[in-house]
């Protein structure tokens, strides 16, 4: 039975690391309660009141208004500076009155255009060249302190107030305390300068209070810009609420999956690294002054949704809402394209019209949902994604028309969904993985990839079910899956595989490119060569398919015109009547083309010729290389022994380094663990080294 701790006063006890599944602290008083690493699945918090208690309250309160104290002095200190402009009788003055109000405009521009941190760097560079000014016109130092004390003041100051908002709660008390302090300090220092100025205090105390008020009133509007979510100046609240937050209520590395803060006061607690699947923030008070690092209200906007529930025609696109809790949420027309909305629940929600494209919804929750002409292209569901009792009268299948038409791919093309209907559309989707192709496919990269990604997933049947043509060059291609297949590792294995077996083809084309023009000198140099083959091919009997029937016959003898010998470089297919030369005469002629090798001197040492002899061994003993291919591998033997015979010769050389990039572009097309691919990865480099390729 979970323990029931509902109503009752916790403040300060220790449930550290304990299991606590299910337990009531429904409207329990758990202020500095420390619940570090515990589970807490299923537990209840609805009306719980969390964060400080009260002496911890006073105590980072006064904190805070003696920061405040201090930034006060910083203000009066900047004012007596500024107030040098109106000392007349003083060039030294004067200069630096002037030279500091231009420094500290500058600094607010900059500061309330880009960010505090922005304009602390600024000020950094007008410091040092303060001082430089300093030495240059024998102005006394400590006009260079002018500049430093601005920024100190504002820094100071606005994170005064931000404590002032993270403790007290309530803006207008954090406001008024804040400057309060300040005011007060600032009257002490005029006080005090204008006895220290022999009276001399209506001009200079004049100009005194306009800049420390001015101060006073820009720092108030960061440290409040800060609080309010802006990002410009987001380590200034994130630093107040990390020191509000020391001796609240602690839920550090806590498992929350699936309780329920509803209605309960959460300022001042920490939440830092909380598991907070499904947990349920509605209606909760304060939550915006808690400390949130590591989770996914650290966004403004994400912890705004969970606590109001309303995100109608608002943008969540890539949104991290991994676990959160929705149910009953009103996300009619929101934009929720490409967010990760993983293992969320959305129970009763109303997402009628949104943008669910791209969205990642594996183990997501839509019981009960309201989905009528919400738009679904290509988001990631599967088995786990809860789609029982579905309210929906039509979907889309795409975010945008088609080209040149208003076509979104409606389901059902008219009509209304039946009941049902909705979930059996998508029980095929929840058993396949969608690939997505935006510029069109290569099919020779594709099949190797599929193989590569079958081979390592032995224990996972794949089928290919369907490849659409979406236009625009994008296609997709669906694979079939069995039920509680990990769909994101396969999706992910394709994706790697394809991306290899892609450049792997390309570098394989581009060698075959290049090739053309590098071995054109080669061609010249082997044409006497060239003769003697096809003398040789002159006199061997070729087959011609006629009805399906193989007729031998010789071309010294043949009549029939149609037939051609189409010879296009030295070492490749000489194609008879459309048939490929057999594979017995390519390894011949390659065999006597290593032959004409020196041998190695040393028996035990391999040579050029000994290499060249087991590549080619390789290739032919290897039995998942297609034919095509293999010829395409013994044409390249043949180029490197061509290479061989002159390693010295400049043509030669980058014809040996055009046949070493095909053969390796070819090899990739197969498994990792080829036996093919385990020798040449050996045998290339020697190869290599001998051509002096290196």
């Amino acid at each position: 039975m979970p323990p029931d701790y509902s109503g009752q006063n916790l403040r300060g006890r220790s449930f550290k690391g304990q299991n606590l599944t299910g337990a009531n602290f429904s409207k329990a008083d758990i202020r500095g309660a420390n619940f570090t690493n515990a589970i807490l699945k299923d537990a209840d918090f609805t009306g719980g009141k969390a964060g400080l208690q009260r002496r911890w309250t006073i105590g980072l309160l006064i904190a805070s208004w003696l920061l405040s104290v201090i930034s006060g002095v910083f203000s009066i200190i900047v004012g007596i500076f500024v107030a040098s402009i109106s000392n007349i009788k003083s060039n030294q003055n004067v200069i630096i009155g002037i030279v500091s109000l231009i420094v500290i405009l500058v600094f607010f521009i900059i500061t309330i255009r880009k960010s505090l941190t922005a304009g602390l760097v600024a000020f950094a560079f007008a410091f040092v060249g303060t001082f430089a000014f300093a030495f240059a016109f024998a102005v006394p130092a400590p006009g260079a302190f002018a500049f430093a004390a601005p920024a100190a003041f504002a820094v100071a100051f606005a994170v005064a107030l931000a404590f002032a908002f993270a403790f007290a709660g309530a803006a207008a008390v954090a406001v008024a305390a804040a400057v309060a302090a300040a005011v007060a300090a600032a009257v002490a220092v005029a006080a005090a300068f204008a006895v220290t100025a022999g009276g001399a205090f209506p001009v200079t105390g004049a100009f005194t209070f306009a800049v420390a008020g001015a101060f006073t009133l820009f720092s108030a509007y960061i440290g409040w810009r800060s609080l309010t979510g802006d990002e410009k100046d987001a380590w200034i609240r994130s630093f107040a609420l990390a020191f509000a937050a020391t001796g609240g209520t602690s839920f550090r590395n806590a498992d929350l999956t699936d309780a329920d803060f509803t209605g309960a006061t959460l300022k001042n607690t920490d939440f830092r690294k909380a598991n907070l699947t499904r947990t349920r923030f509605y209606e909760a008070k304060k939550l915006d002054f808690a400390r949130v690092d590591d989770t996914i209200l650290t966004k403004l906007a994400i912890l705004k949704l969970l606590v109001t529930g309303n995100g109608r025609g608002k943008s969540y696109a890539s949104a991290d809402l991994k676990g959160a809790n929705l149910i009953g949420a009103d996300l009619k027309e929101a934009n929720l394209k490409n967010a990760n909305i993983t293992e969320a629940t959305f129970q009763g929600a109303c997402l009628e019209q949104a943008n669910l494209t791209l969205a990642q919804a594996v183990g997501t929750n839509f019981t009960s949902a309201q989905m009528t002409g919400a738009c679904v292209e290509a988001w990631n569901i599967e088995s786990t994604t809860k789609l029982d009792n579905i309210d929906c009268r039509f979907i889309y299948l795409l975010e945008h028309p088609k080209p040149e038409t208003d076509d979104r791919e409606r389901r059902p093309s008219s009509g209304d969904f039946q009941p049902r209907e909705f979930t059996k559309l998508f029980e095929e989707v929840l058993n396949t993985v969608d690939l997505i192709f935006r510029d069109g496919i290569d099919w020779k990269a594709f099949v190797n990839a599929f193989q590569t990604v079958k081979n390592q997933n032995e224990d996972t049947e794949l089928a290919l079910q369907s490849i659409e043509n979406k236009g625009d060059g994008v296609v997709v291609v669906k694979v079939g899956v069995p039920d509680g297949a990990d769909k994101e590792k396969i999706h992910s294995d394709f994706t790697q595989s394809y991306q290899l077996a892609l450049q792997a083809v390309e570098e394989k084309y581009k060698a075959q490119l290049q090739a053309k023009d590098e071995q054109i000198v080669v061609y010249r140099q082997q044409s006497g060569e060239m003769t003697e083959i096809v003398k040789l091919l002159a006199n061997k009997p070729i087959n011609v398919q006629v009805d399906n029937k193989v007729e031998n016959k010789n071309m010294t003898n043949s009549n029939d015109a149609s037939r051609k010998i189409e010879i296009g470089s030295v070492g490749r297919d000489f194609n008879a009547s459309g048939q490929a030369l057999n594979l017995g005469d390519i390894s011949g002629t390659v065999t006597n083309t290593i032959n004409q090798l020196p041998a190695s001197p040393e028996p035990d040492k391999p040579g050029i010729k000994e290499l060249l002899t087991q590549l080619q061994a390789a290739i032919e003993g290897d039995t998942n290389l297609p034919q095509e291919d293999k010829a395409e591998a013994l044409e390249q033997v043949k180029a490197l022994a061509e290479a061989g015979k002159s390693p010295q010769d400049g043509a030669m050389q980058k014809a040996g380094k055009t046949a070493i990039k095909i053969l390796k572009g070819t090899i990739s097309s197969l498994p990792s663990a080829a036996k093919l691919v385990e020798q040449c990865s050996n045998l290339l480099p020697l190869i290599s080294n001998f051509l002096g390729l290196g």
